[in-house]
C-alpha cells in the first residue's frame, strides 16, 4: 500500500475568504487533526495544507437526537489525554466530557477520539450519552462525524465526486459526481424487499482530495451514511446516522458505534484501503488467493435456464480452444430454489448424471463451478413444508420476499439454516466434484431483521449481524474439501458488503450495466480486498458493445464470457460466438494470459478516477508498469506516474496491438497520444 505523504487535500474550505479555527483542545497526528471548541464542536484540520487553507469553522459533528430534534451544544467540563496500545497499535486517546441542560433535560456527553500512529490519515470516535436528569428521554438516534464541504465558487462542475455504498434496486454507480440538489441515504439495511447492505464507508472529494466517514464495528450495523449537496450554495455534506427509538431512564446511557473520519489526497481509493487495513488489525482477515481464481471463465448462462446438458458439453472444446480454464453451470440445474434437487429432465439419473457431467468438464482440462443461490426458498417446496422454522420472518410474522426468484428468505443466523446449507456445500464440492461455487443473488448482500420466534434471537438484528458468519461457514466448508476451491459471490449490482468479503476469493463486477461500472468496481474491490485481488469482470457480453475486453484487462480483472456455440437459441443472439467474435475473444484471452495483470499490484492512488482525464489505471507487475487510459476520444498528453528509476529510459508498448509507441523517462514521464475508447500500454525499462 502506498502511503501518500505529499501534497494533501482540500475540504471544508471557503475559497472566498480565510477564517480561524483555533483551539487549545485537540487531538493531533501526522496528517490529520481535530480541534474542539467549548461546545464540543469540532474542526478537522488537514496538515498538508497551509495555514490560510484550513477549515473555516467548528461544526456539531457528534450529537444525540431527542424527540426527533438534535441536541448539539454541550458545555465542555473536562478533557483528558491518555496513551493507548491495543490490537490496532500505539496512539493517543482524547476523552472530552460535557453536558447539556435545560428545564426538561440534563444530558452528559463523553466522547473518545483515538489516533493511531500507524493510521496517519484517520481519527476514530465513540460517544456515550447519559441521562443525568429525572425525566425519561425519548431518544430517536445519534449522529457522528457530521461535516460540510464548501464549494469552490471558481471550480467547474462537477465540483465534487463521491464514493457511495448504499445498495438499491436501481443499481446505481458506486462512484459518481455530485450534482447540486443530490441526496442519497446510503442506508446499510434493506432499501427494497431484497436489496440492502453495503460497505459502511462513504467519501466525498474535490480535485485536491477529500474526506471519508464510516463505522469500524466487526459486524454489519443498520446505520445510514447520507451524502447530499445543497441545491443553491452547492455545499456537500456527509455524516453517519443511527436511528432507533428508545427510552433513556434517569441514570441510563446510550453509546454510539465506533466511527471514523479520514482525509486523503486524490480519490477515495486510499481511505478505503486504509479502512480495510484497520479492520484487518481488528481481526477481519483475508486468506491468500489461490492460483485457480485468476483463470479465465466460460459460463453456460448464455444458454439461460432452459439449457440442455449436451449443448453445454458441446461448447466445452471451443471454450478450451479460446483459452478459458473454467466452465460454470448456471441457473436451471435445480427443480426449485431451496430444495436443490437435480432437474430430472436434465439429469434423469440424479447424482450419477451430475458426477458424470463434472467428470466430462474435467476431461476437457477445465475446472467446474456451479451456480447456487443460498438463503432463498420457493413457495411450495419440500423445504418449506418440512422445515418452516428456517424462514426469516418480518415483525408481523409474514415471510420476506426475494423478488427475482419469487422466493422467501431463510435466516442466516439460525442453526437449522446453517446446517442445511453446510450439507449442500459438502454435496456440491465433495460428492459431485465441483471445484468452485458461483454464489448469486442481490439478497445475499444484506438481510432484514428476523422476528421468527423459533430462532430465539436475542434481538432481531442478529440475522443482520450473522450474515458474514454464514458465508464464513460456506467458504471454510468448501475449502476444507478442496483447498483451492474458488468461491465467487455475485450480489447482483449491490455495493458489496465488506464484512462478507473475507469469505470469497473471487469478487465480480456483478451484472455491470456499463464498462464504467466494471472499472469503478474493480478499483473499489481492489482497495478493500487487496491490490492483487482476482476480481472477475463478469461476462464480457455485459460490457459496452458486448466486447469491451480492454476495460476488463486494463483494470486488472479476470476475463470471462457466456458465449454460445455453434448456435444460439435465444431471440437476441447477443451471446452467439460468430467468426468475427471468435478471433477477438481468442486475441483478448491470450493477452490476458500473457500479462495476467490481476496478479500484479493495482496502484489505485496514482490516478483520480473522477478528476484525472483521461481516466487512468496503473498496475505494477514483474518490475514493469502497465497503464490503461479510457476516453471516448482523446488526443493530447498523458502522464505515466509511478516510475521509480530516474536514470533509465522506458519503452512504451501498446499491448493490445503489440506496437512500440516510443520512449520516456521518469524525469519526463509524458507522451502525446491519440486513441478512441482505450489505450493499454506496458512501460518497460530498457
Amino acid at each position: 500500500m502506498i502511503k501518500m505523504k505529499l501534497v494533501s487535500l482540500l475540504f471544508i474550505l471557503i475559497f472566498s475568504g480565510i477564517f480561524s479555527c483555533t483551539s487549545e483542545t485537540k487531538i493531533s497526528g501526522d496528517y490529520i487533526e481535530i480541534r474542539f471548541d467549548n461546545q464540543m464542536h469540532t474542526c478537522v484540520i488537514n496538515k498538508y495544507l497551509t495555514a490560510s487553507q484550513q477549515p473555516i469553522e467548528f461544526q456539531p459533528s457528534e450529537y444525540i437526537i431527542v424527540d426527533g430534534k438534535p441536541v448539539q451544544d454541550f458545555s465542555t467540563t473536562n478533557t483528558e489525554s491518555i496513551p493507548v496500545n491495543d490490537e490496532v497499535g500505539k496512539g493517543i486517546k482524547l476523552v472530552i466530557s460535557g453536558n447539556f441542560k435545560n428545564q426538561s433535560m440534563d444530558i452528559e456527553k463523553k466522547a473518545e477520539f483515538r489516533y493511531y500512529s500507524d493510521f496517519s490519515d484517520m481519527i476514530f470516535t465513540s460517544v456515550k450519552y447519559t441521562n443525568r436528569g429525572t425525566n425519561k428521554l425519548n431518544i430517536s438516534g445519534w449522529v457522528n462525524n457530521n461535516y460540510t464541504l464548501y464549494t469552490d465558487k471558481t471550480a467547474a462542475e462537477p465540483a465534487f465526486w463521491s464514493y457511495q455504498s448504499g445498495s438499491y434496486e436501481s443499481r446505481p454507480d458506486w462512484v459518481l459526481p455530485l450534482p447540486k440538489g443530490f441526496e442519497q441515504q446510503n442506508y446499510m439495511g434493506m432499501n427494497a424487499s431484497d436489496y440492502g447492505g453495503g460497505t459502511p464507508v462513504v467519501d466525498v472529494w474535490t480535485k485536491n482530495g477529500g474526506i471519508s466517514v464510516g463505522h469500524v464495528e466487526n459486524v454489519p450495523k443498520l446505520v445510514s451514511l447520507p451524502i447530499s449537496r445543497d441545491s443553491s450554495a452547492g455545499n456537500a455534506r456527509l455524516f453517519i446516522q443511527y436511528l432507533q427509538d428508545q427510552q433513556l431512564n434517569s441514570g441510563d446511557s446510550i453509546s454510539t458505534f465506533t466511527t471514523f473520519v479520514g482525509v486523503h489526497k486524490g480519490d477515495y481509493y486510499h481511505i478505503l484501503a486504509e479502512y480495510s487495513r484497520f479492520m484487518q488489525k481488528k481481526g477481519i482477515t483475508f486468506q491468500p488467493f489461490p492460483e485457480t481464481a485468476y483463470e479465465p471463465i466460460w459460463c453456460a448462462w448464455g444458454y439461460q435456464r432452459n439449457f440442455n446438458v449436451q449443448e453445454v458439453l458441446g461448447t466445452l472444446p471451443k471454450a478450451k480452444e479460446l483459452g478459458f480454464k473454467w466452465a460454470v453451470l448456471d441457473d436451471g440445474w435445480q427443480t426449485a430454489e431451496g430444495d436443490w434437487y437435480l432437474n430430472p429432465s436434465k439429469f434423469p439419473h440424479g447424482d450419477a448424471d451430475m458426477i458424470s457431467f463434472v467428470n466430462k468438464i474435467h476431461q476437457q482440462g477445465l475446472k467446474a463451478k456451479l451456480w447456487w443461490t443460498p438463503l432463498a426458498v420457493d413457495p411450495g417446496t419440500d423445504l418449506i413444508k418440512n422445515h418452516p422454522d428456517l424462514l426469516l420472518l418480518n415483525k408481523d410474522g409474514s415471510t420476506r420476499d426475494i423478488s427475482w426468484w419469487n422466493s422467501y428468505y431463510l435466516c442466516p443466523a439460525y442453526e437449522g439454516t446453517i446446517e442445511y446449507t453446510k450439507k449442500l456445500v459438502q454435496k456440491i464440492i465433495g460428492e459431485w466434484g465441483y471445484d468452485g461455487l458461483k454464489i448469486d443473488g442481490q439478497h445475499l448482500n444484506g438481510v432484514p431483521p428476523c422476528f421468527n420466534p423459533a430462532h430465539h434471537h436475542a434481538y432481531p438484528e442478529q440475522s443482520v449481524e450473522g450474515l458474514p458468519a454464514f458465508f464464513k461457514m460456506i467458504f471454510e466448508t468448501a475449502r476444507s474439501i478442496k483447498p483451492d476451491a474458488v468461491v465467487e459471490i455475485c450480489p447482483c449490482g449491490t455495493a458489496y458488503a465488506f464484512h462478507t468479503m473475507p469469505y470469497m476469493n473471487q469478487p465480480v463486477s456483478s451484472d455491470p450495466e456499463s464498462s464504467w461500472q466494471i472499472r469503478l468496481k474493480g478499483k473499489t474491490l481492489k482497495a478493500l480486498m487487496g491490490a492483487n485481488t482476482p476480481y472477475y469482470g463478469d461476462h464480457i457480453e455485459l460490457s459496452d458493445n458486448g466486447n469491451d475486453f480492454a476495460s476488463v484487462v486494463g483494470v486488472g480483472a479476470v476475463v470471462g464470457s457466456k458465449f454460445t456455440w455453434p448456435k444460439d437459441r435465444s431471440k437476441r443472439k447477443r451471446s452467439l460466438l460468430t467468426k468475427e467474435k471468435e478471433g477477438k475473444w481468442k486475441k483478448w484471452v491470450a493477452i490476458y494470459e500473457k500479462y495476467q495483470l490481476p496478479k500484479g499490484q493495482y496502484l489505485g492512488e496514482l490516478y483520480d478516477i473522477g478528476f484525472d482525464k483521461p481516466e487512468t489505471h496503473a498496475i505494477l507487475k514483474d518490475s514493469n508498469m502497465y497503464y490503461a487510459f479510457y476516453a471516448k476520444k482523446f488526443s493530447g498528453q498523458v502522464e505515466f506516474r509511478g516510475l521509480k528509476d530516474k536514470d533509465k529510459t522506458y519503452k512504451v508498448i501498446d499491448i493490445a496491438n503489440d506496437h512500440e509507441l516510443g520512449t520516456i523517462t521518469a524525469g519526463d514521464p509524458y507522451m502525446n497520444v491519440e486513441f478512441s475508447d482505450y489505450l493499454l500500454v506496458q512501460v518497460k525499462a530498457e
